[in-house]
């Protein structure tokens, strides 16, 4: 069968291929939702943190010998120690003040990190091995997946969609939602709530960190793999909606489909795609195709 002169089966393959970057938007602009809608902070520094999550994972192999797994956990909280501690002595001072000093502080962040990461390992692309247990490839019929692209789908949806449960359906979620409207209020019921912002902030770029992890076998791992990525993720949160947590979620997965797809029709435009569909939601619905209009 063929749509548009191309076999099903070339179609299938290429939407499966887009369902793993999609993958990667989803978790990567999720972080960076739930940090902006919960403390109001544009996090530049998020592909920072992509990258500090596949670099430290590579490090603990290369030099301690600690695995996949271990570091699939590990790395994420090392690298949400970090953004507590960036939380604790510089973010915090800039809540009350505009956004845009938060993004210069942030982006000011990448640039360190970047630079001192690549004054020690250059720009060149470090290897990271497949896990064994995720090596090989499954026969679909109509096409070949990696075992580790479908793994990576699956845990990015899971931990996705479980961050989106916490926040939206249990008290901990309601206390962080009521407490960016009146966090006097909360206070008053005696929750630490700034306590719970510097855990938020640390828990965002956790998530960064996770993808990070996830990505250090499919992609080289590069001080600047973070810069390369977080302008579509940006795009992916505003065409969502700032601060929306499933619309990240949706938007990141259907974009990642929408480039797939553009890369079989027209692969001139599949780099660009994002960006103009971002143009025109912003001209027709500037809060995002999920976010509330003020």
């Amino acid at each position: 069968m063929e749509i548009f002169g191309l076999s099903s089966s070339a179609l299938l393959s290429q939407l499966l291929l887009g369902l793993v970057n999609g993958s990667f938007y989803a978790i990567l602009s999720l972080g960076l939702a739930v940090i902006f809608g919960l403390l109001n902070v544009i996090n530049f520094s998020h592909g920072a943190m992509f990258m500090l999550g596949a670099i430290v994972t590579w490090m603990a192999g290369q030099y301690f010998g600690i695995n996949y797994w271990v570091m699939l956990l590990l790395s994420p909280l090392i690298v949400g120690l970090v953004g507590i501690v960036i939380e604790r002595l510089l973010l915090r001072h800039l809540y009350q003040l505009d956004h845009l000093y938060g993004l210069l502080l942030t982006f000011g962040l990448t640039l360190f990190i970047e630079g001192v990461l690549r004054s020690i390992y250059g720009a060149s692309g470090l290897a990271y091995n497949t896990p064994e247990a995720l090596g090989g490839a499954t026969d679909l019929g109509f096409m070949v997946l990696p075992n580790y692209r479908a793994w990576v789908v699956f845990a990015s949806l899971t931990v996705c969609f479980a961050t989106w449960y916490i926040i939206e359906k249990t008290s901990i979620g309601a206390y962080l939602r009521a407490g960016t409207e009146n966090p006097k209020l909360v206070q008053a019921f005696g929750v630490n709530f700034p306590l719970m912002t510097t855990l938020t902030y640390g828990f965002g770029v956790a998530l960064a960190a996770f993808s990070g992890v996830l990505a250090a076998p499919i992609i080289q791992i590069s001080p600047l793999m973070g810069s390369n990525l977080i302008i579509i993720v940006f795009a992916v949160v505003v065409i969502g909606g700032m601060g929306s947590i499933m619309g990240s979620i949706l938007t990141g997965l259907g974009l990642g489909l929408i480039e797939g797809l553009t890369k079989v029709f027209y692969p001139q435009a599949s780099s660009t795609v994002v960006f103009a569909i971002m143009v025109i939601v912003l001209l027709f619905r500037p809060a995002g195709l999920f976010g509330r209009e003020k």
